[in-house]
């Protein structure tokens, strides 16, 4: 294949090959390339045409069970973001939540324990029907810029990145001893995982009026709400549709995203939209699945899955990185 020679690749060269080049494939290529492996990632297409891309991405384990893996894939990416945040990674912050509660009065959630300042508060300014109210601080990510600096850090510790569109996993089986499955939605075709779904989500975007602080109302009736504030703009959400494959944008969803966050946040009143967006997240029944294929691939391969974080696979990469690290047999750092 001349086109992989040409850009570094062939067999024997490496020893891992990522298939994926989302927020999930790149951190398991630089966990990877940390560990001293020598790692080249495969791609249908930019990182920046991902569904990462058009993240939210504020750290919060949604719609997860109650498992200590993904607790502990949570806590491991919280501090790994708070790290980064310290140095000015281009797009990691750290911002203060508020998070509304309604209906019986609820303990601390499973995920606390992953967040050094979470605190239970009595709500105040709050619309009507909310009757309890958490704090705490957490990594926000501007995706954009992130991703950008996710690929240069691969690149730049010698990872050729080769754009393919993979029809089966065991086309590239012979680039590497190891490969790794990080498709995301694709991974329903090819790691031939049924439970694999799209669950569609719409965001608007407004200018930031100077929030600095999330918000979320998940449980509203009229639908899910959360404001997350970037630098120059503000995230305001959301959907959650599962099995729905249309990524045009819906007019009517999005004035309903509008009004819905407005009525959160008043100070969102006469903020221009700078646009909507409409992504697909890579869904998975029973959770995202991280694991070594009991077939794998071959002549031997072994083939490492991480797919299937639906709408937390910002909020797990770190941990998830790290785990498949040690699946593919590499010692996991620090």
């Amino acid at each position: 294949m001349d086109t992989d020679r040409a850009t570094g690749f062939d067999g024997g060269m490496v020893d891992v090959v990522v298939v994926g080049a989302g927020v999930i494939g790149l951190t398991c290529a630089m966990r990877l390339q940390r560990a001293g492996a020598r790692v080249a990632v495969v791609t249908a297409q930019e990182s920046g045409r991902t569904v990462s891309r058009i993240a939210a991405a504020v750290w919060y384990p949604t719609r997860t069970d109650a498992d200590p893996r993904v607790l502990e894939w949570s806590h491991r990416t919280f501090v790994e973001f708070a790290e980064q945040a310290g140095r000015a990674v281009p797009g990691v912050v750290m911002r203060p939540t508020r998070m509304l509660l309604r209906g019986a009065a609820e303990p601390r959630p499973w995920w606390s324990p992953a967040v050094p300042d979470f605190r239970a508060v009595a709500p105040t300014d709050v619309p009507p029907g909310v009757t309890g109210e958490w704090r705490f601080t957490v990594p926000t990510v501007e995706m954009g810029p992130y991703l950008d600096w996710l690929v240069e850090q691969v690149v730049a510790a010698g990872a050729p990145m080769l754009r393919r569109r993979v029809a089966r996993l065991a086309d590239v089986a012979d680039l590497a001893p190891v490969v790794v499955n990080a498709t995301g939605l694709a991974s329903g075709t090819l790691a031939a995982d049924p439970a694999v779904h799209p669950a569609r989500g719409q965001i608007v975007l407004v200018e930031n009026p100077g929030l600095v602080t999330s918000v979320r109302d998940e449980q509203n009736p009229a639908g899910i709400t959360y404001v997350h504030p970037r630098a120059s703009d503000v995230v305001l959400g959301g959907t959650f549709e599962r099995d729905a494959w249309d990524t045009g944008v819906d007019d009517a969803a999005g004035r309903a995203i509008l009004d819905r966050s407005v009525a959160l946040v008043p100070e969102l009143a006469g903020a221009r939209v700078t646009g909507q967006r409409v992504g697909l997240r890579p869904a998975r029944h029973g959770g995202a699945r991280v694991a070594v294929d009991p077939v794998g691939l071959p002549g031997g391969r072994r083939l490492v899955h991480s797919y299937g974080h639906g709408g937390a696979g910002v909020t797990l990469s770190w941990g998830c990185a790290d785990e498949v690290v040690r699946l593919c047999g590499w010692p996991v750092a620090g």
